[in-house]
């Protein structure tokens, strides 16, 4: 991968990551305060402030996945997990964190270096 494909996946990757856990905590407040608040004590304030904000949110969260997911060229079945995420309450933490691994696996350098097998002696004695 050259140096300025590097930067510019790594940037797209930041911005994805940033985007999905922004609207996976709102999407929890919304659905964990906002709802209960809306339904069970009448009080949709919540609601009508943060659900456009989450609406808003979602939409440029789709648009930073859209642009990972040419860069990384993932499959369908991938791109619909993003896509969901957004949706569904904790979905986005979990896709991201697999999505950060999977894009992260192809970089040189990111993954831990090996260690050398254990003889039962320590070093220098």
């Amino acid at each position: 991968m050259a140096q300025s494909e590097g930067s510019a996946l790594r940037g797209a990757l930041f911005r994805y990551r940033v985007m999905a856990d922004v609207v996976g905590v709102a999407l929890v407040v919304l659905v964990l305060v906002g709802m209960p608040l809306k339904y069970l004590a009448g009080q949709p304030g919540v609601v009508n402030v943060l659900g456009p904000i989450h609406g808003l949110l979602y939409i440029v969260y789709l648009l930073t996945a859209i642009d990972l997911s040419r860069r990384v060229r993932l499959r369908l079945l991938e791109m619909v997990a993003m896509a969901a995420a957004g949706l569904l309450p904790f979905l986005a933490f979990v896709v991201e964190r697999r999505m950060t691994r999977r894009v992260t696996q192809g970089w040189t350098g990111v993954r831990a270096p090996e260690r050398p097998p254990a003889t039962g002696r320590t070093a220098g004695v």
